[in-house]
């Protein structure tokens, strides 16, 4: 028979003489964890000693785990060279984990990403479901199998259909869950309905990849979120995750509204990497907002409005 405190995800401290008692689970790579930009020179080259300072900021911040090579680190468009040179640059930067995103349409290249970036140091590697091609089920599954034969760390399987175009299934998730190092997931799918049945029938562990999302998804098991709002609000997206996870949700509800205008104006036009290098530039942690095409660096009218929504959220 099940005990009660493992069905309703309640742990108990049992050396805290007051008994704490803790909703969420442990995050194995953080609570929040930036996808954090990359920031660039005037000439479109990395700035590396600029993306140690933005990773010591955001750990300073709050963040307890940093993600770089994402999408909004304009993972598209930068090179593999490129990318094993962000790692250890933040590896070196900050002790926290750092998980690198090494995904794309293309396995060959993802393993060879992921390979490089292990090597590199990185804790964890972050791999997309794969894009455009809108691959079957069994390739999607092929996919990731290929890359869990040559990985040494743990694997978090990205699922983002609005930018793949195609949704990982339920069954799928349950294959994966098979395979040695796929450890997590990064769910920004909106589908909170599905995640519940996903992560009890998988035993993975979720996180959101939606900050409008987070409290829904704490509740409903996630332990946490990979998010472009932690550029400016990682303190207070820790502290909702800490309210909820004692318990208190009106306070945890609070500090979600607190926060809601800085997400709104870092995620409404779906122009998130522009809009968090803004944000970066309005705290004064960049001075440079440069982006490699085809997106192009906020303009000065964005950078208010995200400037404007940090104002509104008491971050600024």
């Amino acid at each position: 028979m099940t005990d009660a405190n493992e069905m309703t995800n309640v742990h108990v401290d049992e050396n805290d003489s007051t008994a704490s008692i803790h909703l969420l689970d442990e995050a194995p790579f953080g609570r929040v964890l930036p996808a954090m930009v990359t920031p660039m020179k005037s000439d479109f080259s990395i700035d590396y000693e600029a993306a140690q300072r933005v990773a010591r900021q955001l750990v300073a911040d709050g963040a307890d785990g940093i993600v770089v090579n994402g999408t909004t680190g304009e993972s598209p468009v930068t090179h593999i060279e490129e990318k094993v040179a962000l790692v250890t640059a933040v590896k070196e930067a900050v002790d926290v984990p750092v998980i690198s995103g090494a995904g794309s349409n293309d396995t060959a290249h993802t393993v060879r990403m992921v390979e490089k970036t292990q090597e590199a140091g990185a804790d964890a590697v972050l791999v997309v479901c794969p894009y455009y091609s809108r691959p079957s089920q069994e390739g999607i599954f092929q996919h990731y199998a290929s890359v869990n034969a040559c990985v040494d760390k743990p694997m978090i399987v990205y699922d983002v259909p609005g930018r793949t175009g195609v949704r990982i299934a339920h069954e799928t998730y349950c294959r994966l869950a098979e395979l040695d190092h796929v450890t997590a997931v990064k769910d920004a799918s909106g589908d909170i309905s599905g995640a519940i049945r996903k992560r009890l029938d998988t035993g993975l562990t979720w996180y959101s990849g939606d900050d409008s999302l987070f409290l829904p998804f704490l509740s409903i098991g996630a332990v946490g979120i990979i998010s472009v709002a932690a550029h400016a609000a990682a303190g207070p997206l820790h502290d909702l995750a800490d309210a909820f996870d004692h318990g208190d949700v009106v306070k945890a509800q609070q500090l979600a509204g607190q926060i809601a205008p800085a997400i709104e104006a870092m995620n409404g036009a779906g122009f998130q990497a522009g809009m968090a290098k803004a944000a970066l530039y309005a705290r004064g942690i960049i001075d440079s907002t440069v982006m490699r095409l085809p997106n192009v660096g906020p303009t000065p009218e964005q950078i208010e409005q995200v400037a404007q929504g940090l104002r509104a959220a008491k971050l600024l």
